[in-house]
């Protein structure tokens, strides 16, 4: 998600790990040890949690857990979705031990399983880059067991690819001028995680499609209908997205970026009406999103000044918007959950 000022920061131990595919890294990355006495790595920026910006306790012990679920169909893998993640490595490692997903050395231990990172991988916490890392290696891993680990094009994303392809070039916002530099700093873009970002994380944050539809179910980093400006199937608005990044005009990736910012969508009366908007044209019978957190969408942000000393509390996905919509972003930039689940929901 994309956001600015609010809530004090809750302090985490910063992890900068390399998880890196080493085939395919092209160059050591510096490692980033943190300062004597400090919790956080030199150029990490612990950031207010967390309400968005639109202008465009410790982490939890890894352990294993029994094998995955049978899949309904015997010739695919069960179907896990992940929601936003924004750097968070250690609670990532272990909502996906708990799942079964990894072992206790963090490789993939779910066989033919099929994973889906719903976007949003940087900014806000410790270690982006090792995030990033760690989703190629898995891809690599599950693969070679039959099953799959893909990711999906988060706003943030664009946002890191836009900061470093064009910097401080000013950027017709539509509101003015406006630069991804600028914008990436506003909502917690970290020195480290510019540091340590390769072509290699580069060209497979480019790569990523948009939207994808699994078993039924309309997968998409943002709660909007910003997607139908780029085509009206699945694959048209994949193809568009590349084409746009391939393109690399600074305008055009702008507008991109700006759009799916968008969130909200199916929140009101209009929600459910919205949702089947999107899914007459790209298929599924319920969306799946991250992007906009949990609390926000529920009400429960949680007191701004800390003085209760709790974080929102998300126990699981929300769904919503008359059953046809499942937000995934467990606020855990907000001291909230990392969230990891197998679909279908059986709520």
């Amino acid at each position: 998600m994309t956001q600015g000022a609010g809530q004090e920061p809750v302090v985490r131990t910063a992890t900068l790990r390399d998880f890196r595919v080493p085939p395919y890294a092209q160059s050591p990355a510096p490692p980033a040890s943190p300062q004597p006495g400090s919790a956080f790595p030199e150029g990490y920026t612990p950031t207010a949690r967390d309400l968005p910006v639109i202008s465009v306790d410790k982490p939890a012990q890894v352990q294993p857990v029994p094998e995955p679920r049978p899949a309904a169909n015997p010739g695919l893998g069960p179907l896990y979705v992940v929601g936003d993640v924004h750097g968070y490595l250690d609670e990532l490692l272990a909502a996906l031990a708990e799942q079964g997903l990894i072992d206790a050395e963090g490789r993939w231990a779910a066989g033919n399983a099929r994973l889906w990172f719903l976007g949003d991988f940087t900014d806000r916490g410790p270690d982006g880059i090792g995030v990033i890392d760690l989703v190629m290696r898995l891809s690599a891993e599950a693969a070679a067991a039959g099953g799959y680990c893909k990711a999906l094009m988060g706003n943030h994303e664009l946002l890191l690819i836009g900061a470093k392809r064009f910097g401080d070039t000013p950027v017709n916002s539509g509101a003015g001028t406006a630069t991804f530099q600028a914008a990436w700093l506003l909502n917690g873009g970290q020195k480290t995680d510019m540091e340590r970002l390769q072509d290699v994380h580069l060209q497979w944050m480019s790569r990523l499609d948009a939207v994808v539809e699994e078993d039924e179910h309309l997968l998409m980093h943002s709660d909007t209908t910003a997607y139908l400006d780029y085509g009206s199937t699945i694959e048209d608005v994949n193809d568009t997205v590349h084409a746009i990044l391939t393109r690399n005009d600074a305008d055009e990736c702008w507008d991109l970026f700006r759009k799916l910012t968008k969130r909200f969508a199916f929140r009101d009366d209009s929600g459910a009406e919205a949702v089947q908007e999107l899914m007459a044209a790209y298929g599924g019978r319920r969306v799946v999103h991250g992007h906009s957190p949990i609390p926000y969408l529920t009400g429960e942000v949680g007191s701004e000044d800390g003085e209760d000393g709790a974080g929102p509390q998300v126990d699981g996905p929300h769904v919503y918007a008359d059953g046809l919509a499942i937000a995934m972003d467990g606020g855990v930039t907000m001291a909230g959950k990392l969230l990891v689940v197998q679909l279908p929901l059986h709520d």
